[in-house]
């Protein structure tokens, strides 16, 4: 992999990870019509998604400080019989309804073959129609009443019920952010909540599937260069914290409509493109080609300095 793509694929995972359009759906894309497609670009985008993780830490690290006091709190008082579940500590709380709502994640586990097997074959019809699910939840949030509800209204069904969603997110195509965040305005959360919950959610997520996909790629064999992992990696990261801050704003001034659009339109397109790739084969680089544009990329010698 160059380093350019590399850098590309870091903006493409940064822009995306956070506006509500699925950073895996557009990589997955990316790595489509360029040839990319495979177990090695599965392992570089989930890379990817762990220099978003660090942007999500930057972003909220106020918070997750304030839970890992409150872990601890919880620990010692469970050792001392003082340990309540019923709280009114609203870190306390925010930090038992993400455990709960990342449970569902479980029962993903078992699909993971079939998540890869849908990412790195050289079919994107599925994606496309998983763009349209994402525009029809972004449609049912941008339509919903504004809520007032915060942390303290939250209950373990609403926390199961936005886990579930995140869940359904690991289908490329289908936004994480897009779909918790959705999902929790349309129960009747207020916006500023939503965002700080949903990117809070992505953490757990986006370090389990990291974690497994590491031992999958140690197991297999899978190798990436450092260079262009390393560049990608960080591109992503700082992208991803620039665009954090852009969905706070979105989000609170009711702008998913944008991206209900745009997924709706996206989605439609790439539907209607891999129908036709059924028929005439795919419109991108073949593996073969890309290998070898990749290779003469690498090949070529550095300009020579003019100073």
């Amino acid at each position: 992999m160059s380093v350019l793509s590399a850098i590309l694929q870091g903006i493409i995972q940064g822009l995306t990870e956070f506006l509500p359009i699925s950073s895996s759906g557009h990589l997955v894309l990316f790595q489509h019509f360029t040839g990319q497609s495979g177990e090695n670009s599965l392992f570089f985008g989930l890379m990817l998604h762990l220099g978003t993780l660090a942007a999500v830490i930057a972003a909220y690290y106020e918070d997750l400080w304030e839970m890992l006091k409150e872990l601890v709190a919880a620990v010692r008082e469970l050792f001392t019989g003082k340990f309540k579940l019923k709280t009114e500590n609203p870190h306390r709380k925010l930090l038992y309804m993400l455990i709960v709502a990342t449970a569902p994640l479980v029962l993903v586990l078992p699909l993971r073959g079939l998540v890869s097997g849908v990412t790195g074959d050289a079919d994107i019809v599925v994606e496309g129609v998983c763009f349209l699910f994402t525009s029809l939840l972004l449609f049912g949030a941008s339509k919903a009443r504004p809520g007032k509800a915060g942390i303290e209204k939250m209950r373990p069904l609403h926390a199961v019920i936005i886990g579930i969603m995140q869940g359904v997110a690991v289908m490329p195509g289908i936004s994480r952010s897009g779909a918790t965040l959705s999902t929790g305005l349309i129960i009747g959360f207020n916006r500023e909540f939503m965002v700080r919950f949903a990117f809070l959610l992505s953490i757990p997520a986006i370090l389990g599937g990291a974690v497994a996909e590491i031992g999958d790629a140690a197991e297999q064999g899978i190798k990436v260069s450092f260079l262009p992992l390393f560049l990608g990696m960080l591109t992503a990261a700082v992208v991803g914290y620039l665009c954090i801050r852009l969905v706070r704003w979105l989000v609170v001034t009711n702008r998913l409509i944008i991206f209900a659009w745009y997924t709706l339109i996206l989605g439609a397109i790439v539907v209607v493109v891999g129908i036709i790739e059924h028929f005439v084969g795919p419109f991108g680089l073949s593996g073969e080609a890309a290998s070898v544009a990749s290779s003469l990329s690498e090949s070529l010698p550095p300009p020579t300095s003019l100073a």
